[in-house]
């Protein structure tokens, strides 16, 4: 007899439709798994022999044959372990095989019939919504992610035996219910900016890069502060919409990363260690997963000591910064994962850390400040919009007791400053400043005749690039948004001048 069973899996962040068909008859007894499976689907037999066994449903040695259609596509994961098991239990008559046809299934069989949790859950609801189903059966700990889909039934089960009530009486078991506030609250932070002593020149700069989404560069010496700053950035950036929450939380979903968290409510902040690999910061593997670029989508990317990160590693981040995504390909297909973040680097002046800090009559010269910074190439920095000094903190801002400002308050100016951005660029795909294509900065980015004398004496001196030029262009944009005017000005211009530091080493 035939049974069909409609479940899920994943290629990249996205979920296509896997039918199961479970095929059982008389004949020698074998258990076949074929559609292109990997270990863990092969392995489900025996998980789900032994789960029906604990759960009292004896099954009799029969010739198995399992199907996973598209059989072109490969499937991976343990997700099928209960459309395999709810096969068998219509072949036994437990639940009816009529309803099956009504709910999407996807979970792991623990061997006492426990639904353990599964990756990306998200993703596949989001596909029963997209197909119709009415409702989508995963294991308790999923429940909370596939919640955040409107307009789906979602049962989170605990184990095999409260999915088979679910199907012989559907009004014995009701869909979870949550309450908005508990799957969508508000961010909440560690930290806060009123921590940082002074360095007011650089909390400026951070706040314009908030406000535009811009890419930073902080260079200074070991102790200034530049990591502690970096970790407060994301305290003053907007509040997540629900559209990008359901981005980022589906990014994380399909990486393993959520453990039954529910949705990613505040925006995520990535640091990876300098000896990261290719494939571990823009994604890829033998079976793409996402990397820390995706995994920092709507969010900040960290990247602490950048002249130590091998210069192909950098080199691959040129493509997300620019298009705002990462396409890895492979024989037959290619995945692109999105990755919209703002990238936050830091380093030291030099390559001998503590010059300027041991001694202060031996700061580092401009040949070896020049030499240090030649392992960044030039196309990489063109595109971080912002490059600024980090001075050591001075002592009587180390002892000060006045307050500093915290980060509700430059939050609640970043936050006005993207409303206008937001009302600026209606009906068109760009949502910040530094988003903006040359089209759009000819179009938003006109400036008076004394600022454009300003700026050619800038690419004349410090040498420009077409990049620089725009990128000028954006963060004096910004710099005006902040203002609250709607035109550029010059003392604006000059502002986004002094934020390109690291040009006259090139």
């Amino acid at each position: 007899m035939l049974f069909k069973i409609t479940s899920a899996a994943l290629q990249g962040i996205e979920a296509f439709p896997v039918e199961v068909e479970v095929d059982i008859c008389p004949g020698f007894p074998t258990f076949v798994t074929v559609g292109l499976p990997d270990a863990a689907v092969r392995e489900s037999k025996e998980r789900v022999r032994a789960a029906l066994k604990n759960c009292g449903y004896d099954m009799e040695s029969k010739r198995i044959t399992i199907n996973l259609a598209p059989a072109d596509r490969r499937k991976e994961g343990s997700a099928f372990d209960l459309p395999i098991a709810l096969g068998f239990l219509a072949y036994l008559e437990v639940v009816p095989a009529a309803r099956l046809r009504d709910y999407l299934f996807a979970g792991e069989l623990a061997l006492d019939g426990r639904l353990k949790p599964v990756r990306g859950v998200l993703p596949v609801a989001l596909l029963a919504k997209k197909a119709g189903f009415p409702g989508i059966v995963v294991p308790v700990a999923n429940a909370r992610e596939a919640a955040l889909v409107r307009d789906l039934n979602v049962y989170g089960l605990e184990d095999l035996v409260r999915v088979v009530r679910l199907l012989r009486d559907p009004e014995e078991v009701m869909p979870c219910r949550f309450d908005p506030r508990e799957l969508v609250s508000a961010a909440s932070y560690a930290v806060d900016f009123e921590d940082v002593k002074g360095q007011q020149h650089v909390k400026r700069a951070l706040e314009v890069a908030a406000a535009g989404s811009h890419n930073v560069l902080l260079v200074g010496p070991p102790g200034a502060g530049k990591t502690m700053l970096a970790r407060r950035l994301p305290t003053i950036l907007p509040e997540m919409t629900y559209d990008e929450m359901i981005e980022v939380t589906r990014v994380y979903s399909a990486a393993g990363l959520l453990a039954g968290s529910g949705p990613v409510s505040a925006r995520p902040f990535r640091s990876p260690h300098h000896t990261v690999t290719d494939a571990g910061l823009v994604g890829g593997g033998s079976v793409p997963k996402p990397g820390e670029v995706s995994l920092a989508h709507h969010g900040l990317l960290f990247l602490d000591e950048l002249p130590e990160f091998r210069r192909r590693v950098l080199e691959d981040l040129r493509q997300p910064v620019e298009d705002g995504r990462v396409t890895v390909s492979r024989s037959g297909y290619s995945v692109t994962f999105p990755a919209s973040f703002m990238l936050v680097a830091a380093m030291n002046p030099c390559a001998d850390v503590f010059r300027g800090v041991v001694s202060k009559g031996s700061d580092c010269t401009d040949s070896e400040k020049a030499r240090y910074y030649s392992k960044i190439s030039g196309p990489l920095l063109d595109r971080i919009d912002i490059q600024l000094e980090v001075p050591e903190v001075k002592f009587r801002d180390i002892v000060s007791r006045t307050p500093a400002e915290s980060s509700t308050a430059i939050r609640a100016r970043v936050t006005r400053a993207r409303e206008r951005q937001i009302d600026r660029f209606a009906g068109r795909r760009v949502f910040a400043n530094a988003q903006m294509g040359p089209r759009d900065v000819k179009l938003f980015c006109p400036i008076p005749a004394e600022a454009e004398k300003l700026l050619e004496m800038a690419v004349t001196k410090l040498g420009f690039s077409a990049r620089a030029f725009d990128r000028v262009l954006k963060v004096a944009r910004t710099i005006a948004d902040l203002d609250g005017k709607d035109a550029i000005e010059t003392p604006h211009v000059s502002e986004a001048i002094q934020y390109r530091m690291m040009d006259r080493f090139r």
